[in-house]
């Protein structure tokens, strides 16, 4: 008897958990722009989880591009990244349930530019006692989509192959970066065009 397994993707599957926080918390809070100043024990956790995670993506994200690199903070990522992929800058994450569109690497564009959810993050991380109202759910929502896109980007080939399972259940890719739905043994999976 053999069992057949593959290989489990874990920056995926973290991804996914942390995906699946954020869709129970809008059940108490709306995805709404006037809610975004909302902040909270829950709306840090999430944001502290995704942010910490995002941090390890991209840097295995540098390493998977430039096997030499020694990138270890937000600026060496944005250069190394967007040398490697200049139009990460302008990927669109969709959460069409609450009719959002967020691009969380936009501020990448700067040559300087930080994310202002990083920076949030990054405050509260060390500053937490002045700092907790950055815990909103504006800087949550943005990390967590910030982290979607580095997962896709590191996991590009799954991805273009609909390898990616299972499926994400509220966050979307706008059109010029979906290819399909895949069908894969008992779960579904998006076909992504990184």
């Amino acid at each position: 008897m053999t069992n057949n397994t593959s290989k489990i993707e874990v920056h995926w599957n973290y991804l996914l958990a942390i995906e699946n926080d954020l869709e129970k918390l809008s059940r108490y809070v709306e995805f709404d722009e006037r809610n975004f100043d909302c902040f909270s024990v829950e709306i840090a956790r999430i944001l502290l989880s995704a942010s910490a995670e995002a941090d390890v993506v991209c840097k295995q994200l540098c390493l998977k591009v430039k096997p030499s690199s020694s990138a270890d903070n937000i600026h060496t990522y944005r250069d190394e990244i967007k040398t490697a992929y200049p139009n990460i800058v302008d990927f669109d994450v969709i959460l069409s349930r609450y009719g959002l569109s967020l691009k969380p690497w936009n501020e990448w564009k700067d040559i300087q530019g930080v994310p202002d959810w990083w920076t949030a993050y990054n405050k509260l991380k060390h500053h937490r006692e002045t700092e907790y109202h950055r815990a909103n759910l504006k800087n949550a929502i943005y990390s967590v989509a910030g982290l979607f896109v580095m997962v896709l980007y590191f996991y590009q080939e799954k991805a273009n192959l609909g390898e990616l399972m299972p499926a994400p259940q509220i966050l979307r890719v706008s059109a010029d970066h979906f290819g399909g739905i895949y069908h894969g043994g008992n779960d579904l999976s998006f076909v992504y065009r990184i």
